[in-house]
């Protein structure tokens, strides 16, 4: 599956920024009627959704799908709990490291895999203040390091 071609629709930046992100998995999501043509157009906002499970199932809270424009009285409701679709094995891995290790999910990529929507999600553990400093200075001395290289 990594080796076909991805077509990225949103990313959740966010997320890199305040979180450290230990596993990542890719999950299809159950969609309804004119979701899947409001993702193909790019009206997805993953910045503020978390994923949660269920009764041994994934659920995406708060993930905004835009309403399609011509989809009349069809249309989507935008902030709807979705189902993610995972084997079992991955989710009872990711239930063994939040109960132990009190790791969260989040999204963090939704693409388009020969027209599905699949969403990469991470088992994520909350960054302090210190650490995204840290992070943030780490880039400037890179950045720094590449301006020099280049002169």
């Amino acid at each position: 599956m990594t080796n076909l071609p991805r077509k990225i629709i949103s990313t959740n930046r966010k997320a890199f920024h305040d979180y450290t992100i230990f596993d990542k998995f890719v999950a299809g999501i159950v969609l309804t009627g004119t979701e899947i043509k409001s993702i193909r157009k790019g009206g997805v906002n993953l910045k503020d959704s978390f994923a949660k499970i269920e009764e041994n199932e994934v659920f995406l809270y708060n993930c905004n799908i835009a309403p399609y424009e011509q989809g009349n009285i069809y249309n989507h409701e935008p902030e709807r709990i979705r189902k993610l679709l995972l084997n079992k094995k991955e989710i009872l891995k990711m239930l063994g490291k939040i109960k132990k290790e009190n790791y969260t999910i989040v999204p963090l990529e939704l693409f388009l895999i020969n027209g599905y929507a699949k969403l990469e999600i991470g088992l994520a553990k909350g960054k302090k203040l210190y650490d995204k400093r840290e992070d943030i200075a780490k880039k400037s001395q890179a950045r720094d390091m590449q301006r020099a290289m280049k002169k």
